[in-house]
């Protein structure tokens, strides 16, 4: 089964091709946008299903990042990733940043207990952690660096993520890093959510807090009486 996966929850636009019955990759395409993902999210996934050579006949399920990461970014790939469901009466699976970066660490590292950490802003990180097979023994929560660091230090932990260079450098032990970008490599959620049944949810954003911009009230028109 060709599943499509797309991935928009930090500054990368990705999108890939992947095969779940043979375990590879077919196709991709990767932008480094920073920003203006709904912008050009079909063109990276018609350039992923063009290197495959596939149609969107031959897609057989939808996989997405879910984040935590960029507000507007994970809410454009979700958005994306159901409507493709929805047309081609096919399944979507969410895949969470954290469960990615972590997964991608134990391909580097081989079998060992992971902190997946990215930056959240106003000094906070967004955190979870992953057993040797992948398992969450601790799911997504945003913490403060003093948490992380005790957390990791205590269990001692290797961390991995765009704020693991930040743990590592506040900690009174050595920590081993990983990788150190705030999304892992396309294949990962590929592979993670090929081994991953659809459930009866639809995917949706993972948002540890609230978005930073909020409408101001004084732009907020008063309901007229009737």
């Amino acid at each position: 089964m060709n599943l499509l996966v797309i991935d928009t929850a930090s500054t990368l636009c990705a999108a890939c091709v992947f095969d779940t019955q043979a375990g590879r990759e077919l196709g991709r395409a990767v932008l480094d946008l920073g920003k203006g993902h709904a912008e050009h999210l079909m063109t990276v996934v018609e350039e992923a299903m063009r290197e495959a050579d596939v149609a969107f006949a031959d897609i057989g399920s939808i996989a997405v990042s879910v984040g935590p990461g960029s507000f507007t970014g994970v809410r454009v790939g979700v958005s994306a990733a159901r409507g493709f469901a929805m047309a081609l009466k096919v399944p979507a699976i969410g895949v969470t940043t954290l469960e990615a970066i972590a997964a991608e660490t134990r391909d580097r590292f081989g079998a060992r207990q992971v902190m997946g950490a990215i930056d959240a802003g106003r000094g906070e990180i967004n955190a979870a952690i992953y057993d040797e097979a992948g398992e969450v023994i601790s799911p997504p929560a945003v913490m403060t660096l003093a948490d992380a660091v005790a957390y990791a230090e205590n269990n001692s932990l290797l961390v991995a993520g765009s704020a693991a260079e930040r743990i590592a450098e506040a900690a009174t032990v050595k920590l081993d890093v990983g990788p150190q970008l705030a999304t892992a490599d396309i294949r990962f959620y590929a592979a993670i959510a090929a081994g991953r049944e659809a459930g009866a949810e639809k995917p949706k954003p993972l948002y540890l807090r609230d978005a930073d911009a909020k409408p101001q009230a004084g732009f907020v028109l008063a309901r007229q009486p009737k």
